[in-house]
């Protein structure tokens, strides 16, 4: 089957093209202008703006199953959401069980998703645990086409010490892959809970209390340290201060080789959410936590400026009633993470490209091709070009709306940007060259697949 897609504006690799584009099979076939319709099946795109497929590289999914905090979204419900936003690929975290292989996890992770997923779909590995025979799987793993890990200097069922953090990334770095990294304190957040409890401060206001941006700031540094020492590029995942971006920034000034995520929620969401009167602030408990205006103002400034890399949403979605509810005596318990993967193309159009913070060119680059540069999927994914995979968004900039929690897709109870007015909606969306969101309703759902990552793409 061949579609054509007629007079929109490509947002190419070199730049936005007006010109049409035919999708052949499960590849873009032709780019150019004016291409002969034949027995193509005809998309008009006309006043349209036409991304490769957006891909977010930030997701957990399934997290804590048989818990009473288990996430919201499951595979299905969670990649139908990105589906219908136009994210066509998702990049979750698959994590062994302490003393476990790397690959009981990579199977556990293939059984929630083969067969369920709408988009498609790979797999960061979490190393909690090093020793020679988890190194001797890394090779393994590379096979099975998994190129990236993560590891955490935060959370004391998962972080590991910064020894072992430096033959992680100088392993991971000689398999071609790249190692990211939650960088908060973990001593510094125990001694900062335990501090606001110690004030008599037990509600949600004392959550960015107990982990501020220093804390970010001194991870950052240990972990760009790290990343010195071992001679290869590091990501850091989910940005939120402007200490940690002047890490970021004396790091590169030196020379080093990094990247750098952050999350629309850092960008478009400020602290003053935990002082919403009840028990409203736990909707918006995650780690790092919300920060201040002056920090969404740096990092829009570095965003404008190239020097973030990648927006990702770290998904993690936990049901308000039953789940959050949990931390109402104690914000300790309140299970940390936010909602946000079908939302964020819409939010970084709105508050970023339609306010001309930023190009449509600039955004088709932080959530498609970067993302698939640096983990391994350039230029098959993340690029409309001749012989690159047919997963491709058409975007409506005219269209005005609301995000709501009863028009989502997400099956978790709340948004934390509920009643937000947007511009620009997805209006189709082509994923392995099938028509699998017409109109802004998912059509072809349950068609993911699993992608096989090479070698990180640097371009730094």
């Amino acid at each position: 089957m061949s579609i054509l897609i007629q007079n929109g504006t490509l947002l190419c690799p070199e730049g936005p093209v007006k010109a049409d584009l035919r999708a052949e099979g499960e590849k873009i076939a032709q780019i150019g202008p004016n291409l002969p319709v034949g027995d193509n099946t005809v998309i008009d795109a006309s006043g349209k703006l036409v991304f490769p497929g957006f891909i977010d590289t930030h997701t957990h999914l399934e997290m804590n199953k048989g818990l009473p905090n288990e996430t919201a979204d499951s595979w299905a419900s969670g990649t139908l959401a990105a589906l219908a936003g136009g994210t066509t690929t998702v990049l979750d975290f698959a994590e062994p069980e302490r003393g476990a292989s790397l690959s009981s996890a990579l199977d556990t992770w293939h059984r929630r998703a083969d067969g369920a997923a709408s988009c498609h779909y790979a797999f960061h590995m979490t190393i909690k645990d090093w020793n020679p025979s988890i190194k001797e799987e890394l090779a393994d793993m590379t096979a099975a086409g998994v190129t990236s890990y993560k590891v955490y200097l935060a959370y004391d069922a998962l972080r590991i010490s910064d020894g072992t953090a430096l033959e992680v990334v100088r392993a991971v770095g000689e398999q071609g892959g790249i190692v990211g990294c939650h960088c908060e304190n973990g001593d510094l957040v125990a001694a900062g809970i335990a501090a606001q409890k110690a004030a008599g401060r037990w509600g949600t206001a004392a959550h960015p209390l107990s982990r501020p941006a220093a804390v970010e700031a001194e991870a950052i540094t240990r972990w760009l340290t790290i990343g010195e020492l071992a001679e290869y590029p590091v990501n850091i995942v989910h940005l939120s201060t402007a200490r940690g971006l002047e890490a970021v920034r004396n790091a590169r000034a030196r020379g080093q080789k990094l990247y750098v995520e952050t999350c629309p929620q850092y960008l478009l969401l400020d602290d003053s959410r935990y002082s919403l009167p009840g028990f409203e602030g736990a909707k918006f408990v995650l780690s790092p936590p919300l920060r201040k205006k002056q920090d969404i103002d740096a990092l829009w400034t570095a965003l404008e400026a190239g020097e973030i890399d990648t927006i990702s949403t770290d998904h993690c979605s936990f049901h308000f009633h039953g789940a959050k509810e949990l931390g109402r005596e104690d914000f300790s318990k309140i299970p940390n993470g936010i909602p946000g993967v079908e939302h964020r193309p819409v939010l970084m159009y709105t508050c970023g490209a339609a306010t001309g913070r930023i190009s449509p060119f600039q955004l088709m680059k932080l959530l498609s091709e970067q993302p698939a540069k640096l983990f391994g999927m350039y230029p098959q994914k993340g690029a409309l070009a001749p012989g690159s995979d047919a997963d491709i968004v058409i975007f409506d900039p005219e269209y005005r709306g609301l995000i709501t929690a009863a028009a989502q897709h997400q099956a978790v109870d709340y948004t934390p940007y509920e009643g937000m007015a947007v511009r620009g909606r997805v209006e189709t969306v082509l994923l392995s060259g099938t028509a699998a969101v017409t109109n802004g309703q998912v059509t072809a759902p349950n068609q993911g697949r699993f992608v096989r990552r090479g070698p990180s793409r640097f371009w730094r």
